[in-house]
């Protein structure tokens, strides 16, 4: 194994020009220009959603004062996941949000049965569809533990004088015009791709604006860290089991903290390897390929990773057949994700 080479990532002093700070709303109207298609509608929505995750990042901050840590009343969520009083809550902003500008003409989210229609604002009629896990991780609120939001957004496929159809919302990752997520931790940081690289902004709660932070944001190579749930390594497959030897052999760190955008986040910055394999009880994977899987990994693989299942399809190329389907996943820096097909292609005991 190659040593680890690690490129840090700018930071907010060394892309300013003089003291002066770029925000988020500032870098979205200037890179319009990157856009296929530049009406204002993609920098509409993606300024909805800052506004919303300042909106839940206030509720976060504040869950342990009030009563909004803890399960729901309403039970579980339509992937079967019980629902986090705040998940409802940073649902409920989201869809908020994102209804009252019109720049999309539907949802779906991971705590929504079926997709949501967004009425026209003004008769507007808007060519974007978007989907939102709206706080992966839930499970860590009342222990304190870093949560986020993760987004999508795609152009519809249906004709925009009707209604958006479960068709617009089925279309493979490489279909999405923009992806990204919010990580409500240590501090807040909203890192989005449009296809054009990853770009961080963490928010400055004294002036309450996302700032530029990261630009340009590349995972290094290598890394020293693989995050899985160690504790099914019983019930993975041969080939995942030799692959999680192999990272204990070689001294890599086991880090998972059981929220996907947190894992992913510090991979992004330090290196490494995120799986989530098969179990007994999840033999198609736990994870949604459209809420989670898709918008992460073209974010990975806009910073220089790859993203696979553990059958060594891409993530970005498979075509959905279902809202709230699960796959399985490898993600992370590229050397690393090369050494776990190689495990795979040597121990699997299916045709691949």
């Amino acid at each position: 194994m190659a040593t680890t080479t690690k490129k840090a990532p700018e930071t907010i002093a060394t892309q300013q020009h003089g003291n002066r700070i770029v925000t988020l709303d500032e870098f979205i109207i200037r890179s319009e220009k990157d856009f296929e298609y530049a009406t204002g509608e993609l920098t509409g929505l993606l300024r909805d959603i800052g506004v919303a995750a300042k909106i839940i990042n206030r509720e976060v901050n504040k869950a342990g004062l009030v009563n909004i840590i803890g399960v729901a009343d309403s039970g579980d969520n339509a992937s079967g996941d019980k629902q986090q009083k705040l998940d409802v809550y940073a649902n409920e902003k989201l869809i908020e949000c994102l209804q009252n500008s019109g720049e999309c003409c539907a949802i779906a989210s991971e705590e929504n049965d079926d997709i949501i229609q967004v009425s026209p604002v003004n008769s507007k009629k808007s060519n974007y569809i978007v989907l939102f896990d709206p706080l992966d991780g839930s499970s860590n609120i009342d222990v304190n533990v870093s949560v986020g939001t993760i987004f999508a957004i795609y152009r519809r496929r249906s004709d925009a004088a009707g209604p958006a159809t479960k068709e617009d919302f089925l279309q493979p990752g490489t279909k999405q015009v923009a992806a990204g997520y919010v990580l409500y931790g240590t501090s807040t940081i909203l890192v989005y791709t449009t296809g054009h690289g990853v770009n961080g902004f963490t928010l400055d709660p004294s002036i309450g604006e996302f700032c530029l932070s990261h630009r340009n944001l590349r995972i290094p190579e290598n890394g020293q860290f693989y995050a899985v749930n160690q504790g099914y390594y019983s019930k993975f497959d041969l080939e995942m089991r030799r692959y999680i030897d192999n990272c204990s052999d070689q001294n890599y760190g086991l880090r998972y903290i059981g929220s996907m955008v947190s894992d992913i986040h510090r991979i992004l910055i330090q290196g490494g390897i995120f799986l989530y394999p098969s179990t007994r009880k999840y033999p198609k994977g736990k994870l949604r390929l459209l809420y989670e899987c898709n918008p992460l990994a073209m974010v990975v693989e806009q910073a220089g990773g790859k993203s696979l299942t553990t059958q060594l399809k891409r993530i970005l190329d498979m075509e959905p057949r279902e809202l709230h389907q699960r796959c399985t996943i490898a993600i992370g820096s590229p050397a690393m994700v090369d050494e776990l097909k190689a495990f795979v292609e040597r121990y699997s005991a299916l045709p691949l």
